[in-house]
Formats: structure tokens, C-alpha cells, sequence
């Protein structure tokens, strides 16, 4: 019987494993229960690859270990695994896993993917290797929304590699341009892998999500790069559309329009609105057209004029100022009233004690009668000027005794009190133009930079551009777009924004997306009972499979430690007087060896919890090393044998895809992560800067 090559690897790599352990036991001059740990890495490894259930591998392995450990008391062994199991029940960061899954299946069952890869298929039609461009923006959109590795493969695989192949795309080029897009998943936010590694290392889900934004775009746009580079190289393996494919139908209307005034949308739009009758084209229609047309000035518009409210916003901390000739009090930091608040001021010669003061020549006895005799006159003919209703004089405020104290006011002097921090000689100051006084007056706004206004001026004239070019065919495009592109964005904005922003936690906006993944497919017509009952067994049967992997990491981790096994490696590592930079040299290397025969969830839940101890040891910031890692582990779905992104996409593929050129098509694609990590480790603030602006890391 001949043995296949994938197979070869996989028996080969397994007994290295073994043979490598036992040398390093062997090798050892005292044989410890730290020994025993290594022993039961190995065998886990071994485990997982020769097939057996990940969660319950470890979970045996776990109990068998600790059994072990504590010398066959199978008392503390079963307490061991409940206290493990309940610490992952009580973890609040993984109730957001379930509710990102379901959002994303339910996207994905709307069926936006076809037409947002028609649609931007089209409007990238002039670049060369414009397929493969398209298919991997397309994935990066997708995975943004969805964070489901297999959904996106699948699909693309469905949807892609048929038209691709039709064009005459090289075969490899294609299987690795829709498996690498479609891996995107496990960086690009909202990523489940990013909260599993979250809930492993104590570290910020939110941070790690604002951490890893920009390096997944970076390595969406090096592949990009890569497909054009080639594209234009060799244009054989990735022929440009042809002119007939790159037609778009217009509607009747329309086309009326574009062939009696012109071509080019905007003016053709405002010319026909002035013409006689409109052409014959109701002026609903014109209208319509003409706003969608002007999206993108509105847009650009209301995002400029929000740019400037925010640079130009007068400082919080300088609001008020003192106007020239205010007295020492004014400067002695006192709270002062805003403009307009109609402050009230002490009538002339109050005293400083703070409180009102009675009128010149008034007595003890409350408020007196003007100086003249008789009281209050009556106007002539009148007959005297009667007291309102049930009056009995000048009457104080209803429930009022006297001007009262603030509630908790108590003063010495009995008078207004002085608000927290003012200075003790002012009170509350006086309105603007009392003499000897302090004024207020109203910050002015700082004037916009003048990087503000280059890019205004950018924008101005890319919009010109745009215009310029926006024909009818392209206005059809357009419309694709907002029919298929815009929705998705406005659910990423509205759950990464959240979350980033600190508007809402993980789990809040997991539960927002899932919502506007109802509406999603609602709005698209495919919201019905079978679509909700296929999105949530799906959703029950991952979130079942991740939180099984987090109790039998859990076990396992636990046994790890009672062993010493952690404290073995920490030696081992310490020893060899690494640097920071070999130690991130070294650990990198072997997560990406671990990625060739174990899987992502594999290599977070079974040996991050060993290097995490070791970065405090090293002064490595553990969110920079989770940004590492997510780029790394690509590499877990793109390297052979245990490539699933690779079996996703053969089960989808016609016959003559064979499995051999789906794996040659990845590995340049697996040459940029490497390049992506290199990049990341020389500039990290690629990583680093959107938390540190945001959260002040």
C-alpha cells in the first residue's frame, strides 16, 4: 500500500516529537516531575495529530496527569477539574464568542457575498489581476464581518474560483489569493481568536481589537500588493477583463438620459432636471439619481465638517477668561459663572459676608417700605395699589423662608457658600462690566491646522476626480456598492466603533452586531425560520467547541504547573541568556513550526499559557506579543499538512484543483505573514499607536 506524502510528514514530524522528548529526559541528570510535564506535552501533541478530539484529549491528559501528580488521590484530581471548569463558566469575556458567531453566520446567510464580489469586481475592474484583488477584498470585508474562517473559504471557493478559472487564472495564483483572504478572519476584528487569546493571557479584548486593526489592514494591502505585482509581471496568470465583461446594463431611463445629454452622470442629471419635460423622465427618477450621485459629497462633507468641530473645539480647561482690570480676587481661581448664566450679582454696598444685604437704611425687621411716607403710592385715579390675592406685602417665594442655602449649604455667614475650589474672597463672580470685578467670556475656537485644510483641499479635488469620471455605467456600480458594501461597513463601524470607542464592552456589542445581523438579513429578505435555526445550531456547535477547549486547556494547564513542567521551561529558557529580541526571535519561530500540524485553538489554549509567564521575565508588553501571535498564526490555516483553509477549499472545487496546487498557491502567501511579523517587530507602533492614542497605554 502506498503511503500518500502528507502522510509521510505527519508520521515523521510525530516521531520527532517523541524521539526529542525522550532524549531530553534521557539526557537529564535528575529525573523530575517536570519531566513528566514535558512527557505529557508531547503525547497531547502526538494526540492531536494523529486525530483525537482537541478538548478531550486534553482533558484526559489532564486528569490522567494531575491523578499522577497528586499521588492517586482521585479526590483532588475531580476537585481540580471542577475549579477549572467553573473558572471558565465564570469568564464574562467569552459570553461575547457566541453572540460574534451568530452575527456572523446570520450575514452570511443573507447572501451579501455574491453581490458585493460582483460589485467590486466591477468597480476594480481596471487593476490588474482585478479577480483576485476583488476576491480578496472581498474576504477581508467578509472576514471583518463574519470573523468565520470555513464560511469565508467556503464561499469564495463556491463563488470565485469557478469565474476566476473561467478567466484563465493561473490555479495556484487562485487558491492562494481566496485561502489567504479568507484567514483574514482570525486578525481582522472582530475575531474570536483575538478573544480567546484575550481570556488566556488577562489581557484587554478591547486593546487587543484596537491593536490589531491596522496590522490586518497591513497584511490585506501586501497581498494586494503581491496579486498586482504579479499581475503585471506575468499577465498570463491573471488575464485583465475582458471590455464586454466589464459592461454594465443600464436601466431605460437612465440610458435615455446618457445618450441624449451625456455620458458623464452629474452634469447629464442636472441638464436633464432643467430640459423640456426632463426628457421624458419623471423628475422623481432625476432627483434620485442625482442624490445618490452626491453621497459621496455629502458624506465627504458631514466628515470634514466633523473633523473640524472636534480640532477646532475650544480647550476644556480654558473656557472661561478675565477680562483686562479684574481685581487680584478674579485671578485667585475661583469658579467663575459661564456667559449668559445670569449669575446673581450683590445689589450695591452688599457686604462680604455672602449673603443679601437689606436696602440702604433698612432695618432688622426684613424688607422695609421705600423711604417716603405712606408706603406705596396709587397711581391717580386708582385706588390704591392693591395687594395680589391673599398678599400680606412683598411675600417671599412659595415654601420659600427668605433666600434659602443650596440643599447642603452651610455657610458660616449664612449666605450663598462658596462652590468647592473657589476662592475665599469671591464668591460667585460678577457678570461682565462691574467694575473692579472679574468677567467671563466665551473661549474661542483654536484655529484648524493646516494639515486640516490640505486635506480638505485633498478631498476637494479627489471629489473633482471622481465626478469627472462618474459615468452612468459607473453610477450603476456605484449603486451595487451601496446595495452590498455599505451595509457590512456600517455594521463594523457600529460594532468595532463601539467597542473601540469604549461606548459599549465586547459582549454589548456582540449583541449589537448580532441585532444588526437580524436586520441585515432581514432587509435582504432571507430572514426566516430555517436561516435562524441553521445559525444557531451552528452558533451552539462552535461556541460549544471553544469553551470545551478552554476547560481542557484549563485541566491541562493546571496539571502542566503541578507538574513543574512551567517552571522546567522557565529554566530552560532563562539559561540560554536569551535577549528580548532572540526571545521573540525564538518563540515566534516555534508558534510557526506549531502551526504546520496543529491548529490555532491548538497552539492559544495549549502553549500561550506557557509563554506568558515568561514576558515579565523579558519586558515583552504582553498586547504586542497577542499582535505577534494573531499575525503568526495565519500561518495555522495556510501551512501543510494540517491546512484547513486548504481541505475547505478542495471540498469546493472542481476536479481538476488538486490539493498539491491549492498548498503551492499558499506558501508565497505564508512568505508575506513572515514579512507582516518583520514589519510589526521593527515598527510597532503599527500596532501600538491606536491604543496608545485611544487608551493611553
Amino acid at each position: 500500500m502506498k503511503i500518500r506524502k502528507e502522510l509521510w510528514f505527519g508520521l515523521s514530524l510525530m516521531g520527532l516529537i517523541i524521539l526529542g522528548t525522550a532524549g531530553v529526559m534521557l539526557s537529564a541528570e535528575k529525573f523530575s516531575s517536570g519531566h513528566l510535564g514535558l512527557a505529557m506535552l508531547a503525547l497531547v501533541v502526538v494526540a492531536i495529530m494523529l486525530g483525537f478530539p482537541t478538548a478531550f484529549t486534553l482533558m484526559g491528559m489532564g486528569m490522567i496527569f494531575t491523578w499522577l501528580a497528586y499521588e492517586r488521590d482521585i479526590t483532588k484530581t475531580l476537585d481540580l477539574m471542577v475549579q477549572s471548569a467553573f473558572k471558565v463558566m465564570s469568564n464574562d469575556v467569552l459570553i461575547s464568542i457566541p453572540l460574534f458567531v451568530f452575527m456572523g453566520y446570520l450575514v452570511e446567510r443573507a447572501n451579501l457575498i455574491e453581490k458585493l464580489f460582483r460589485s467590486l469586481h466591477l468597480a476594480l475592474a481596471r487593476v490588474p489581476g482585478s479577480l483576485a484583488v476583488a476576491t480578496l477584498f472581498t474576504c477581508a470585508v467578509f472576514a471583518t464581518a463574519t470573523g468565520i474562517v470555513g464560511a469565508v473559504v467556503t464561499l469564495m471557493g463556491l463563488l470565485a474560483l469557478p469565474q476566476m478559472l473561467r478567466s484563465g487564472y493561473d490555479i495556484r495564483l487562485s487558491a492562494g489569493a481566496i485561502t489567504a483572504g479568507g484567514c483574514l478572519g482570525i486578525l481582522i476584528p472582530p475575531s474570536v481568536m483575538l478573544i480567546v487569546y484575550g481570556a488566556t493571557a488577562g489581557v484587554s479584548v478591547v486593546q487587543l481589537y484596537a491593536g490589531a486593526f491596522f496590522p490586518g489592514i497591513m497584511l490585506a494591502g501586501l497581498y494586494i500588493v503581491y496579486v498586482i505585482i504579479v499581475a503585471k509581471i506575468n499577465p498570463s496568470l491573471a488575464p485583465p477583463l475582458s471590455a464586454e465583461a466589464r459592461v454594465v446594463p443600464l436601466p431605460e431611463m437612465s440610458d435615455r438620459v446618457a445618450r441624449a445629454i451625456s455620458q458623464t452622470a452629474l452634469p447629464a442629471l442636472l441638464s436633464a432636471l432643467k430640459g423640456r419635460r426632463n426628457l421624458d423622465v419623471p423628475a422623481g427618477y432625476l432627483l434620485k439619481q442625482l442624490f445618490i450621485a452626491l453621497v459621496p459629497a455629502l458624506t465627504v462633507a458631514a466628515v470634514l465638517l466633523l473633523v473640524w468641530m472636534g480640532i477646532t473645539a475650544p480647550d476644556p480647561n480654558a473656557h472661561y477668561a478675565s477680562a483686562p482690570g479684574s481685581t487680584a480676587a478674579a485671578s485667585s481661581g475661583g469658579l467663575r459663572e459661564p456667559p449668559g448664566s445670569g449669575n446673581l450679582r450683590e445689589p450695591p454696598g452688599a457686604t462680604a459676608s455672602g449673603g443679601l444685604r437689606e436696602p440702604p437704611g433698612a432695618g432688622s425687621g426684613g424688607l422695609r417700605e421705600p423711604p417716603t411716607s405712606g408706603g406705596l403710592r396709587e397711581p391717580p385715579s386708582a385706588g390704591g395699589l392693591s395687594e395680589p390675592p391673599g398678599a400680606g406685602g412683598l411675600r417671599e417665594p412659595p415654601t420659600s423662608g427668605g433666600l434659602a442655602e443650596p440643599p447642603g449649604a452651610s455657610g458660616p455667614s449664612g449666605g450663598l457658600r462658596e462652590p468647592p475650589g473657589a476662592a475665599p474672597s469671591g464668591g460667585l463672580r460678577e457678570p461682565p462690566g462691574a467694575s473692579g470685578v472679574a468677567t467671563v467670556a466665551a473661549a474661542p475656537r483654536s484655529p484648524a491646522p493646516q494639515g486640516f485644510w490640505i486635506g480638505a483641499a485633498a478631498s476637494l479635488a479627489a471629489l473633482v476626480a471622481f465626478y469627472a469620471i462618474l459615468s452612468f455605467q459607473r453610477l450603476e456600480v456605484f449603486k451595487m456598492l451601496l446595495g452590498s458594501f455599505f451595509p457590512l461597513v456600517i455594521l463594523i463601524v457600529s460594532v468595532l466603533g463601539s467597542i473601540v470607542f469604549g461606548l459599549a464592552t465586547p459582549t454589548e456589542a456582540a449583541a449589537v452586531g448580532a441585532f444588526g445581523g437580524f436586520l441585515l438579513a432581514a432587509a435582504y429578505r432571507q430572514l426566516n425560520f430555517t436561516v435562524v435555526k441553521d445559525s444557531a445550531y451552528l452558533t451552539a456547535k462552535t461556541s460549544a467547541m471553544v469553551c470545551w477547549l478552554f476547560v481542557g486547556s484549563s485541566i491541562f494547564s493546571a496539571a502542566f504547573a503541578l507538574l513543574g513542567g512551567q517552571e522546567l521551561v522557565e529554566r530552560w529558557v532563562l539559561s540560554m541568556n536569551l535577549s528580548k529580541t532572540e526571545f521573540l526571535v525564538l518563540s515566534q519561530v516555534i508558534i510557526f513550526l506549531l502551526g504546520w500540524p496543529l491548529e490555532w485553538t491548538e497552539i492559544i489554549v495549549i502553549f500561550m499559557p506557557i509563554f506568558i509567564p515568561l514576558l515579565d521575565k523579558f519586558g515583552v508588553d504582553p498586547l504586542f506579543f497577542g499582535l505577534l501571535v494573531a499575525l503568526n498564526l495565519q500561518t495555522a490555516f495556510l501551512s501543510p499538512p494540517v491546512a484547513m483553509a486548504a481541505f475547505y477549499l478542495k471540498g469546493v472545487s472542481p476536479p481538476q484543483v488538486t490539493l498539491n496546487q491549492i498548498f503551492a498557491g499558499m506558501m508565497p502567501f505564508m512568505g508575506i505573514q513572515v514579512v507582516a511579523i518583520v514589519l510589526l517587530y521593527v515598527f510597532p507602533e503599527i500596532g501600538l499607536w491606536l491604543p496608545k492614542v485611544l487608551y493611553g497605554r
